[in-house]
């Protein structure tokens, strides 16, 4: 029997050894925008996240975690499909819709008799099939007072702060709306930590006597680097003082403040007044200061460091709140709960606020695990994943034949505790939406544990290069200097075989 034909089996027929091996459940948490460098477990410089870190203790920690496309929509849909966005279709934000007629791993789950459910979240434009439930935010949703898609295609606002009933509803479907004596697979998907970076209203003052610490290459020159020096996502330069920092002024109109004030009209009276109160003595106090040049930058990086991280309290919260209820309710040992981001995001870095490129800030995005039952991996995992690994990692897990076409591979082996002898050695990564917000070109790239190679193309044709090992901070492109022609010709040719590999059309326009 072929894999096709035992897809399409209905759960009575199914082999019983299948059957036995379909019965862990999975949990999948995604944050959006929500980087390694704020998560207490990976680097505790910043912020304490008790509750994502509980994740870890009990579970694993993947130390070199990377998107194939360092992008919401795009990111999303790799996920689901375990396909580059080259093959499933959808490249952008600006333009695209996905074609939910494909093979998706939610789908093939499903199939298998596994009931699927997705809350928060989704930001692919179409309407989600796959899944026997879901209840979603349209588009980027609201952190205030939200509105959510029902599956008849009705909208309703509901009261309250977005990350919080988000895990209300996740909640509610595992305890009265699933089939008890069917397995599960949830994503939970959570707008948190996304721009703009509104707090629950309870944590307004959270944060605001910590001095966060400027990055050393916050005040990067971007030389020998073209298409970092043609973005437009500085902290200093391109950052909103309504829309991000959230100081109005009643004389100073941006081409943000009507979103901004979309958003915060949501408030009821009664939360608008505290809202306002907290910001507008802000407001008062920056204007008092003059601020400029170098001190009106830093300002904004730490009014920006303080919100976000606000936002990500909430978010930790509610993690906590759904890892106490899997307990509660005798379901965490036989759930595989996953809790990562769809790509990282710059804190600073570079000068920078959003994500994009494929520097390490943003190609990397955190991946924890806790285990089931069963899987004895414990600590740090060091093997390369991606999130195209995702997919054939649920279907195999659940014992369910993993599609010849998906281009991940599954992380099984390395949550059972093996070290796989042929595990990849390097990871492609493709970038599509250019000319789009932020400006950051269009690029694909290679890297590999030590060093990566950078392609920018459509209106540039630029190569970089950098050795991670002895410049972490990706400063000095070493593309074409004397002394790295070795080096250079051995990433041109992993370049190559991976575009090979995954069938990118994009090497017959080189």
């Amino acid at each position: 029997m072929n894999k096709k034909s035992l897809l399409l089996l209905t759960p009575a027929l199914l082999p019983a050894s299948m059957l036995a091996q379909q019965r862990y459940n999975i949990v999948y948490i995604m944050t959006d925008d929500h980087t390694a460098q704020m998560m207490s477990c990976y680097d505790d410089t910043h912020v304490s996240t008790p509750n994502l870190d509980r994740i870890a203790a009990d579970g694993v920690k993947f130390v070199n975690s990377y998107v194939a496309n360092s992008l919401s929509g795009p990111s999303r849909a790799c996920m689901l499909t375990g396909k580059h966005s080259h093959k499933n279709g959808f490249t952008n934000n600006e333009h695209g819709v996905f074609d939910g007629s494909q093979q998706t791993m939610p789908k093939l789950m499903q199939q298998a008799g596994y009931q699927t459910a997705l809350i928060g979240k989704w930001h692919l434009v179409s309407t989600p099939t796959g899944f026997d439930y879901w209840n979603i935010i349209p588009g980027q949703g609201d952190y205030y007072n939200p509105d959510f898609i029902q599956m008849d295609g009705s909208r309703t606002r509901e009261a309250g702060y977005l990350t919080n009933i988000i895990t209300d509803k996740a909640i509610d479907w595992l305890e009265n709306k699933r089939d008890k004596a069917k397995p599960f697979i949830l994503f939970l998907h959570h707008k948190a930590c996304h721009r703009c970076w509104l707090p629950e209203l309870k944590y307004l003052s959270e944060y605001e006597d910590k001095n966060f610490t400027l990055p050393e290459n916050f005040y990067d020159d971007y030389q020998g680097r073209q298409a970092a020096a043609a973005q437009e996502m500085e902290v200093v330069r391109d950052m909103d003082m309504t829309y991000d920092v959230h100081l109005m002024d009643a004389n100073v109109k941006t081409r943000l403040t009507d979103g901004y004030l979309s958003m915060i009209g949501r408030l009821s009276s009664a939360e608008r007044a505290k809202y306002d109160q907290f910001y507008d003595s802000l407001a008062i106090d920056f204007r008092a200061k003059r601020l400029s040049g170098k001190a009106l930058g830093e300002y904004k990086f730490q009014r920006y460091m303080r919100d976000y991280a606000k936002v990500l309290k909430s978010l930790d919260d509610n993690v906590g709140r759904t890892l106490d209820y899997l307990k509660q309710a005798g379901l965490l040992e036989n759930t595989l709960v996953v809790y990562t981001s769809d790509q990282g995001f710059y804190m600073g870095e570079h000068g920078w606020f959003d994500k994009r490129f494929m520097y390490e800030e943003s190609f990397s995005t955190p991946l924890v695990m806790r285990l089931p039952d069963g899987l004895k991996a414990r600590g740090e995992i060091k093997e390369m994943v991606q999130n195209i690994d995702y997919a054939p990692t649920f279907l195999d897990l659940c014992g369910i034949p993993v599609p010849e076409d998906m281009h991940g591979v599954s992380m099984l082996p390395l949550l059972r505790g093996e070290s796989p002898k042929n595990w990849r050695d390097a990871l492609y990564y493709h970038f599509h939406e250019f000319p789009a917000e932020h400006a950051v070109k269009r690029h694909y790239g290679v890297r590999d544990e030590r060093y990566k190679l950078i392609h920018f193309y459509n209106d540039i044709d630029s190569w970089e290069l950098y050795d991670l090992k002895n410049d972490p901070n990706e400063l000095n492109n070493l593309y074409g200097k004397p002394g790295t022609e070795r080096i250079t010709k051995r990433m041109m040719q992993k370049l190559a075989a991976l575009q090979e590999q995954y069938d990118d059309p994009i090497r017959n326009k080189q």
